[in-house]
């Protein structure tokens, strides 16, 4: 499922331009314009590397807020670990009706109910350099809901 999900976070590079959404829903900000900018590039069927601006590795290391909808990746009512999305879930992205939006992994340091309602959260942002197929290329770390 995990990796399911990042693949399509991986894919919303190429398909966000495409993309044909409710704009009452879709969450537009400069913090997710920051996100939006990462690209990627894939060598092999295996392999998918993000390839991170300037604009981006500003914030790496450094407080970094976001405010979006909640995509769990587990069961259960309360999320410490999720993907944010700039987009509901409701909205059925995984059909290809609506493209794929930008989304991060959160990993909060105390877990919050889920919602369908967006919400805000203010962690560390980190870039993982490495395979993106292993891993999110974009983390929000010791996370905390505000």
């Amino acid at each position: 499922m995990l990796r399911k999900i990042l693949f399509l976070f991986l894919m919303a590079g190429g398909l966000a331009a495409q993309a044909q959404h409710n704009p009452d829903d879709l969450i537009e900000s400069a913090n997710w314009d920051v996100i939006g900018g990462v690209d990627f590039k894939t060598p092999n069927d295996n392999e998918m590397y993000a390839v991170y601006n300037a604009n981006i590795k500003k914030y790496e290391n450094k407080p970094f807020e976001l405010y979006g909808y909640i995509v769990p990746i587990k069961d259960g009512m309360k999320q410490q670990k999720f993907m944010l999305s700039t987009l509901p879930i409701n909205q059925c992205f995984y059909c290809g009706k609506n493209g794929v939006p930008i989304m991060v992994m959160v990993e909060l340091t105390e877990a919050v109910k889920f919602t369908y309602k967006p919400v805000t959260v203010k962690g560390i942002l980190k870039l993982n350099k490495g395979n993106a197929m292993d891993g999110p290329p974009i983390v929000l770390a010791a996370a905390k809901s505000i």
